[in-house]
């Protein structure tokens, strides 16, 4: 059974920083893309980083780049998002996927699924 369990969200000022952890169990982690997306209430889930299996391709949503910085560790099969300089407008839950598509950024292509992290940054 496939399992992706994320950490490490919480309650945060703005100019803070949080590191989102996500150990995945259950499937060949090497392999998989690793992404992470987040999703604000009342608003539809978006793209935020993702990760290639050997760390070659990582690409990142405009409204975090520069900021957030998505890391791996094969051998530990965890996937790391890096949150520096936060604002208010990173307050969501925060998902990590696997996909076997490298670089895409669509939720409907992502198969397996974290229960994701709450993130709530204040002013």
């Amino acid at each position: 059974q496939v399992q992706l369990v994320e950490s490490g969200g919480g309650l945060a000022q703005a100019g803070d920083s949080l590191r989102l952890s996500c150990a995945a169990s259950g499937l060949a982690f090497s392999i998989y893309n690793m992404g992470w997306f987040r999703q604000a209430a009342g608003k539809e889930r978006e793209f935020a980083a993702s990760i290639s299996p050997q760390s070659l391709s990582i690409y990142y949503a405009d409204s975090v780049k520069g900021r957030f910085t998505i890391s791996r560790d094969n051998a530990k099969n965890t996937v790391y998002l890096q949150m520096n300089s936060l604002n208010p407008e990173d307050t969501a839950v925060y998902y990590c996927a696997s996909t076997r598509t490298v670089g895409t950024r669509s939720p409907s292509e992502y198969n397996y699924w974290g229960q994701g992290t709450q993130v709530t940054v204040s002013s």
